[in-house]
């Protein structure tokens, strides 16, 4: 499995890798969500994982690119704001999940689904 990790913080990008790697051994890592969306056409990801606020580009303005190159493109949203706002408009999108930075073990069972394994709606965590 191939993974994308997108996160302006690098020791963010560092735990997420931490736990990518466990299920991985293809990952990249872009600090941006600009970069991200030309590195997904490059390196063409099996899982986004990616932060929401970000400098630049923010997440959810990158996953509506990404899902433009891709539309099924499995995108889990990494984030400290477990807001109803910000869930709201990550299901606008179908992303295939949203967890919070403060349970990032909830991760590892997200990538060690099959992308096609589960629905969207059951990958929520918060």
């Amino acid at each position: 499995m191939k993974i994308m990790i997108v996160d302006d913080n690098a020791g963010m990008r560092e735990m997420i890798r931490d736990i990518a790697c466990r299920t991985s051994d293809e990952v990249v890592e872009c600090s941006d969500g600009g970069t991200a969306v030309t590195e997904f056409g490059r390196f063409r990801p099996d899982t986004v994982l990616m932060d929401i606020e970000m400098k630049g580009m923010d997440g959810f303005t990158a996953a509506g690119h990404i899902t433009n190159i891709d539309p099924a493109a499995r995108i889990i949203f990494v984030t400290s704001h477990n807001t109803s706002a910000f869930r709201t408009k990550a299901k606008l999108l179908h992303v295939t999940g949203f967890v919070c930075k403060d349970r990032l073990s909830d991760l590892l069972t997200l990538l060690e689904r099959t992308p096609s394994s589960t629905p969207s709606s059951e990958e929520e965590r918060s």
